[in-house]
């Protein structure tokens, strides 16, 4: 990759877009274990931050889910020459001890990520995760997260509106 190529996208493209969400922000994440079946409510926040001259953004969070505290952290960057959005995602609720890759692309006003997590004491079969983020003002993003069946059923697992805060 030319410095060249990073240089443009900072200053027009995906990395720019990803610069924007640099700050701190507060939220309300909703959880759900079942399909349509609300399971939690709580507080969230997000600290963004720059790394490695704007290559990538660390999303530092930490909320509750029934009362128990979690905490987690997501890389995202821009793969300038495969053009798609990639991450990898750790907490202490979800992921254990794994660490989940994704990669994605351009949707709406934002992009998408999808990975996939399992446990071989459970079967050797995969379960996807897609994390969608959506620009919904300077102010206000969304990130949510949808589980995928092995079948291919997606099921909407956790919702984010976040605002900037300061």
């Amino acid at each position: 990759m030319t410095t060249n190529k990073l240089e443009t996208s900072l200053q027009e493209g995906a990395h720019k877009q990803l610069q924007q969400l640099v700050g701190h922000w507060k939220g309300n994440t909703k959880t759900w274990f079942e399909k349509d079946v609300l399971a939690d409510e709580s507080a969230s926040e997000v600290t963004i931050t720059s790394l490695f001259g704007g290559r990538f953004i660390s999303l530092d969070y930490h909320s509750s889910l029934e009362g128990k505290p979690f905490e987690g952290k997501m890389i995202i960057g821009f793969d300038i020459p495969y053009q798609r959005y990639t991450s990898s995602w750790i907490d202490s609720f979800h992921m254990g001890t794994q660490i989940m890759l994704s990669s994605g692309d351009v949707k709406g006003n934002g992009f998408f990520m999808t990975g996939s997590y399992g446990n071989p004491e459970y079967g050797e079969t995969l379960w996807g995760w897609r994390t969608e983020i959506q620009f919904l003002s300077d102010k206000e993003f969304s990130l949510t997260a949808f589980n995928i069946s092995p079948d291919g059923e997606e099921a909407k697992a956790t919702e984010t509106f976040y605002k900037r805060v300061g």
